[in-house]
């Protein structure tokens, strides 16, 4: 008798951050939709969905890209529910973006309640060497928040830098994002048992 295949798993994920940081080019990009140098900012929420085979299993992966700009802040609100997990998403050459991360997470607190699994994402780093050295969020700075992140409010969390123009780091983020949030309902449902 043939084993029954392994069931696909669903994960929800949220991509959230200032407008403008590159969310949606990072959704592109793992889609593989190609870059778009052209500005187009996202009105209210988009979403996609991907299927893969991720190691060994299926998993369907669903993205919701919210719109940064705070005219949509009301909108936001109704699609943090069931999140699996967080993609936090800043620019290293927009230092705002960088500082408003709390804001961003007490955001999804407020609709989500105790926090899931979240990817602190350091993006456009391929622009750094055209800015001042002053001006630009470094790779410390993003890996000291994320630490703080993990320590303060108990979440598991990775950091990332990438690059939606070149793709670099955004397949290995997502896959690594994908095994932390496997853990994070593996680890829950054997603490209800």
């Amino acid at each position: 008798m043939a084993a029954n295949p392994p069931k696909e798993m669903m994960f929800k994920i949220v991509l959230i951050g200032d407008g403008a940081v590159g969310k949606t080019s990072i959704r592109r990009n793992y889609l593989g939709e190609g870059f778009k140098k052209s500005h187009l900012p996202t009105i209210g929420v988009d979403f996609a969905q991907r299927y893969i085979s991720h190691r060994g299993g299926a998993v369907r992966l669903v993205i919701w890209d919210l719109a940064g700009q705070p005219s949509f802040k009301s909108v936001r609100s109704h699609y943090y529910k069931g999140s699996s997990g967080i993609n936090f998403v800043y620019s290293v050459v927009d230092r705002d973006s960088f500082d408003n991360a709390s804001k961003w997470l007490v955001e999804a607190f407020k609709h989500i309640g105790k926090l899931p699994p979240t990817a602190i994402i350091a993006n456009k780093i391929d622009l750094r060497s055209e800015y001042p050295s002053n001006e630009i969020v470094t790779t410390e700075e993003g890996g000291r928040f994320t630490q703080f992140y993990i320590d303060r409010l108990n979440v598991p969390a990775i950091f990332w830098e990438t690059s939606a123009l070149t793709g670099e780091n955004i397949v290995d983020m997502f896959g690594n994002m994908i095994d932390l949030m496997k853990e994070f309902r593996e680890v829950g449902r054997s603490n209800k048992t």
